[in-house]
């Protein structure tokens, strides 16, 4: 699908995430956690942690694994690829990756 036919959702303002930290934000009925990894690169994943149905992927460690960027779960310390939503210890444990723009200085997010 092209990003143009997207529907794009302003979460918050790139100021408002600090570089390597998430944040949560309620899309469509949808929990999301929008990450900053360094200064430029942002990523978005369902908030949910699939293992434990809690809302609070957004407040885990962001890392790396080998080439994977990560965020390690607060409760389970699964690790989840931010550009894939891949569970890397359990695959059937996955989650949603969503497609990140920055617009203006505003964090757009589209879900996928």
């Amino acid at each position: 699908m092209s990003t143009a036919t997207l529907q794009w959702n302003a979460v918050c303002t790139v100021k408002d995430i600090l570089p390597n930290t998430g944040v949560c934000a309620l899309l469509e009925g949808r929990h999301v956690a929008v990450f900053r990894v360094g200064e430029t690169q942002f990523f978005a994943i369902d908030n949910v942690d699939p293992k434990s149905g809690a809302s609070v992927l957004s407040r885990g460690l962001v890392g790396n694994l080998g080439t994977h960027i990560v965020v390690a779960s607060p409760l389970y310390k699964n690790h989840f690829d931010l550009a894939t939503g891949e569970c890397l210890e359990a695959p059937e444990h996955s989650v949603r990756a969503h497609t990140v723009r920055i617009e203006d200085g505003r964090v757009l997010v589209a879900l996928g």
